[in-house]
């Protein structure tokens, strides 16, 4: 059961996040996004954002193979330099420790990505590990 319903208590805050979100949305290509989105909410365990992404990337039209390999992409013929790049990204950013972002992560990702992309796409990782973190500890539950 959902411990709180933030969207309802605290509705300033929660309304800041989605204009966030809604930005990230605009800004990178469809595809790209949800499989980013999907892989953070995996590294991070969160089953409604999980959830909510495979559903949002099959709407999206990605092919279902595509999105079961997200969870383990490394070994996946299924993408593309670009999206290994942002994957790579999404692990590093998502993982966070005290060594930061390496440099031939952050290299291969401005490789691919313009300076504008590359900070967009930076964004929506950020975004994404806000939603994860906000939907855990409240118990968000995946649609049944």
């Amino acid at each position: 059961m959902t411990r709180m319903k933030l969207f309802e208590t605290h509705p300033e805050a929660y309304k800041a996040v989605l204009g966030l979100e809604s930005y990230c949305s605009r800004q990178i290509p469809r595809e790209l996004y949800e499989i980013v989105k999907l892989r953070a909410s995996i590294l991070n365990g969160c089953s409604f954002c999980t959830d909510m992404h495979s559903r949002d990337g099959i709407k999206a039209g990605i092919p279902t193979p595509k999105l079961f390999a997200v969870a383990a992409w490394h070994d996946s013929p299924h993408f593309d330099e670009r999206e290994r790049a942002a994957l790579r990204l999404t692990d590093t950013v998502t993982k966070l420790g005290a060594e930061g972002v390496p440099d031939d992560v952050w290299d291969e990702a401005a490789a691919q990505f313009d300076e504008t992309l590359l900070g967009d796409l930076l964004f929506a990782i950020a975004t994404i590990n806000v939603w994860n973190r906000l939907a855990i500890p409240t118990q968000l539950e995946p649609q049944a």
